[in-house]
């Protein structure tokens, strides 16, 4: 853990005011969750929360059938970070998506392109794999953003297009349905 040199004072309400540059720093806005932990030492540690990232298991399911039916690499993002990969690019697992994703995502835009156009953008900063094609499509959970679906294909063979886009639509509709059940 590091030390930040930054000392707060709780209200009489209990609350607490995090500075602005760690708010910037860890992409925490106003409206976000966060968890709250605990340990033996009397420490309090806050973490964001993300909802998608509470099913690991589910999503690592999820991605590895959508892989199998569409052929493609598929990912499933929170606001954060990638939490699961089938179909190729592992190496993304628990990465730090990019913040030209965070800000389409922010925009609740659909992504349908190809390497070269101006909408493609990068998953991860470090992203190194040649891709050809995306399909990004927002997850939505009580109508606010929580992650993404993306389908990816290093082929410039195969080019994406309704089919994926439909099944990017369907997979992000039942994510985000799922969730709101949970």
């Amino acid at each position: 853990m590091r030390a930040t040199g930054v000392v707060r004072r709780i209200d009489d309400l209990g609350r607490v005011v995090l500075p602005k540059e760690i708010r910037k720093t860890y992409r925490i806005k106003e409206g976000d969750s966060l968890e709250i932990f605990t340990d033996r030492d009397g420490q309090i540690i806050l973490r964001k929360y993300s909802l998608i990232g509470e099913m690991p298991d589910f999503a690592r399911e999820y991605v590895e059938s959508l892989a199998q039916v569409s052929g493609r690499i598929v990912l499933i993002t929170d606001q954060e970070h990638v939490i699961a990969v089938a179909g190729g690019c592992r190496n993304l697992i628990g990465k730090e998506i990019s913040n030209q994703l965070n800000e389409r995502l922010k925009r609740r835009e659909m992504i349908l392109s190809s390497k070269g156009e101006r909408k493609f953008c990068l998953v991860n900063e470090e992203q190194e794999e040649n891709i050809c094609y995306q399909m990004i499509m927002p997850v939505i959970c009580a109508g606010d953003i929580v992650g993404s679906i993306i389908m990816m294909d290093d082929n410039p063979k195969n080019k994406m297009g309704v089919t994926e886009q439909k099944l990017a639509q369907a997979a992000a509709g039942f994510l985000g349905r799922h969730m709101e059940q949970s």
